[in-house]
């Protein structure tokens, strides 16, 4: 079922056939905003926030010296009048441009005047991110109605500060700015970078050299440029009786949505799924239903877009009881591939969690497990990245773990294996 309303196109793919007493719904939920949708409403007011590790460790190698190049890099690339500000973040979080105001926008002047100040920076101190966010945070609530977006570069461990602290500053930070976390090095947790990336509607990625960071941070900011609607929401209603069980995104990246039920209806819940440009992304919905007898045929959900107040889109995901067993035992095909494309983001985390322990017989199960999964999947880049983990025995299939494995290598299988193969759906 598909339905398509004032530019956004919702379709749900599942087999609706339940098996007598069957009490569980799965269905894809495709979410697609067209170009002609972003580009009708008046242009929002954008602010960009560039938050830079300069630690104490950001001075080995070439760090310190790519996050300031990568500043200016995406600095450059910031459409005209797009206000901006840089923190300084080590133990505290300090603004260092601009001075004496929460932005100012990029002309040629700010930019260069920016630069300036990014010369004078030195690394010193400690890590603190929850303090990081916390500036951000005060700055974003400065800009009331604007798409807030920020960049987080570290090269280390969140060490300076509690963990609660941290997962505080998040917290209080969701709703009000978007932030994309980049790791230089391989010496931070890619679990606390993702923590604070899923949580504020970004992505988390890893490069191994300082002069890596510049095309990655131009990147970042040329897609955060493309997004023009600032926040959609997925409403899901179900049926007195029903509950869900969970919502994930899928495609293009898998992350775990987190629902907030609505005052006015207990049947409802709210999951925001932050900024959009012209894209597509898809989740999998999974609901408990009351079984019906055979025949019955019901609602198990309803699928609405929301953009601010207004619908802009909907899908309804059903459920009919049979007796027929071959109707029922059929699994739809994107469910179960976009299923093994979880469970392969699930077990690399578990096997290199085993490996980091010493637990060498799990690792090995576990990220046996995920070397299948890939290649069932077509997740080439995944099945890339494990084999600098793991070596496969192209003959039987035998997988054992490296003995010496770089540290980088082990950091970008943990950062990047969340990302799926889209799953498209069958031509009728």
């Amino acid at each position: 079922m598909s339905s398509e309303n004032q530019g956004i196109s919702v379709a749900v793919d599942q087999n609706e056939y339940l098996a007598e007493g069957a009490d569980t719904v799965n269905a894809i939920v495709s979410v697609e905003a067209g170009t002609d949708f972003v580009a009708a409403g008046p242009a929002p007011d954008r602010v960009e926030i560039l938050i830079i590790d300069c630690s104490g460790s950001m001075a080995t190698g070439r760090k310190f010296q790519g996050a300031r190049e990568a500043t200016v890099a995406a600095l450059d690339v910031l459409p005209e009048g797009t206000r901006f500000a840089i923190i300084e973040g080590t133990a505290k979080a300090r603004l260092i441009f601009p001075k004496d105001e929460p932005s100012l926008p990029a002309t040629r002047a700010n930019v260069a005047a920016a630069r300036r100040q990014l010369d004078k920076l030195r690394p010193s101190g400690g890590t603190a991110m929850g303090t990081w966010l916390g500036l951000a945070r005060q700055l974003a609530k400065k800009h009331e109605g604007a798409m807030v977006h920020a960049i987080l570069l570290t090269d280390g461990k969140n060490e300076h500060e509690e963990e609660e602290t941290l997962r505080a500053e998040i917290k209080l930070s969701e709703g009000l700015f978007t932030c994309d976390c980049r790791g230089v090095g391989a010496d931070y947790e890619v679990k606390e970078m993702r923590m604070i990336s899923d949580a504020l509607h970004g992505g988390t990625d890893v490069v191994e050299h300082g002069e890596q960071l510049a095309a990655d941070f131009q990147e970042m900011m040329v897609s955060s440029a493309a997004k023009a609607i600032p926040e959609l929401t997925l409403r899901v209603w179900t049926p007195a009786g029903a509950t869900v069980n969970y919502v994930k995104q899928v495609a293009p990246t898998v992350l775990d949505l987190k629902g907030v039920p609505s005052q006015s209806s207990p049947q409802v819940q709210d999951f925001p799924l932050g900024s959009w440009g012209a894209e597509e992304r898809e989740y999998h919905l999974q609901v408990r239903v009351e079984p019906a007898a055979p025949g019955r045929e019901k609602a198990a959900a309803r699928v609405t877009v929301l953009a601010g107040d207004a619908e802009v889109g909907k899908g309804l995901v059903r459920a009919v009881w049979t007796e027929d067993t071959e109707l029922s035992a059929r699994i739809s095909d994107r469910v179960a591939k976009y299923t093994d494309q979880a469970e392969l983001a699930q077990v690399v985390q578990e096997g290199l969690d085993a490996r980091k322990q010493g637990d060498v017989d799990t690792a090995t199960a576990k990220l046996r497990r995920a070397v299948e999964l890939a290649t069932q999947a077509g997740n080439a880049e995944t099945a890339k990245l494990l084999r600098n983990v793991v070596e496969v025995d192209e003959r039987d299939g035998t997988v054992r773990l490296r003995a010496k494995v770089e540290a980088f290598d082990e950091k970008a299988l943990e950062a990047r294996s969340v990302k799926t193969v889209r799953i498209p759906p069958k031509k009728s």
